[in-house]
């Protein structure tokens, strides 16, 4: 069966704006960015998109990821899917051989696909990445709903264009605001770095020496 899936988009495109406002950078943390939402219909495979930024380079040796699984919202979480220098998949018997990681975390994509698609997947699934030298893992969900039957097409040319427009222009904006946080960081960094060598620079004179006292 060929990937079905469908992401639920506010009609409205003033809250399409603020959704993806409240997602664009603001901490010194990872930035993991997911679809709230998705739906798929049964028996088909549908793809389960999570993508992140960050300020660093993706080494596999260090980089991590882990997929998890929720029935409910008080449930505890099943990990099924997991990146430590190579993708290993925990094959969970409520999946079998039916996850497929199709990402590529060089690329900033830990995406996974879902095969053959059965009511009872319904339910959250949790992207957690950490790039170090990051020092906070980045979070982000997806609530999978499993529908019986396609829903009913219907024109959305007009949405489809607006929804084009206001995503390119907050991709630009989301885009900027991850180049300011990436050079606030690094410059940071690097002013800490430069007290250090100050203050151990001040214990010695300019040719190494102690500094001497009063004779």
């Amino acid at each position: 069966a060929q990937p079905v899936g469908w992401l639920l988009v506010p009609p409205n495109s003033s809250l399409l704006l603020l959704s993806v406002l409240v997602a664009a950078p603001t901490g010194l943390g990872m930035e993991v960015m997911a679809p709230p939402i998705i739906n798929a219909l049964n028996g088909s495979s549908v793809k389960l998109s999570c993508t992140f930024n960050s300020c660093y380079k993706v080494e596999n040796k260090q980089f991590s990821l882990n997929w998890t699984y929720q029935e409910c919202r008080n449930c505890s979480e099943e990990l099924f899917l997991q990146f430590r220098t190579k993708i290993m998949n925990k094959q969970l018997d409520r999946f079998g051989n039916r996850v497929e990681f199709t990402g590529n975390p060089t690329k900033n994509d830990v995406s996974f696909t879902l095969k053959n698609v059965q009511l009872e997947d319904e339910g959250t699934y949790n992207c957690y990445v950490l790039n170090p030298p990051d020092r906070q893992r980045g979070h982000a969900s997806i609530s999978l709903k499993v529908l019986t039957q396609e829903p009913p097409k219907h024109d959305s040319t007009v949405a489809v264009i607006v929804g084009a427009s206001v995503g390119g222009f907050l991709a630009v904006v989301i885009l900027v605001l991850m180049v300011v946080k990436c050079v606030r960081r690094k410059k940071q960094q690097r002013l800490n770095t430069d007290d250090q060598k100050t203050e151990e620079e001040g214990k010695t004179d300019g040719e190494g020496n102690p500094d001497e006292g009063t004779k």
